[in-house]
């Protein structure tokens, strides 16, 4: 798939594939992945299986993730360079939406709203 139609197929980036590339710095199995979403965000998310797995697999189908080894009958899993490009967009995105909000509130906050 081309880098244009990832881009529309990723971005904007559901939390579930964000917090999955953003895991998969360092590789990691499925299960490794559920649990280490549920540490960064402070039980906030918590991934099923389901969601897990099915988003794994279109992530591999998409090259933005590779598998590197498997343990146990566990894949281990770890970003690409297409993948950590994605994850570069969407952290650029994000960061421009916290700055604009940050200047619309300090605008509202100086109007005296």
């Amino acid at each position: 798939m081309d880098s244009k139609r990832l881009r529309q197929k990723y971005l904007p980036m559901t939390e579930t594939a964000y917090y999955i590339l953003l895991s998969l710095i360092s590789p990691r199995h499925g299960y490794g992945i559920m649990q280490h979403v549920e540490q960064i965000t402070g039980k906030r998310i918590k991934l099923g299986a389901g969601t897990v797995y099915g988003t794994l697999s279109k992530m591999e189908i998409d090259q933005l993730i590779v598998p590197v080894a498997e343990e146990e009958r566990r894949k281990i899993y770890k970003i690409t360079g297409i993948g950590i490009g994605l994850l570069k967009l969407e952290l650029f995105r994000l960061q421009e939406l916290v700055t604009h909000g940050k200047q619309k509130m300090e605008e509202m906050t100086d109007a005296g709203s």
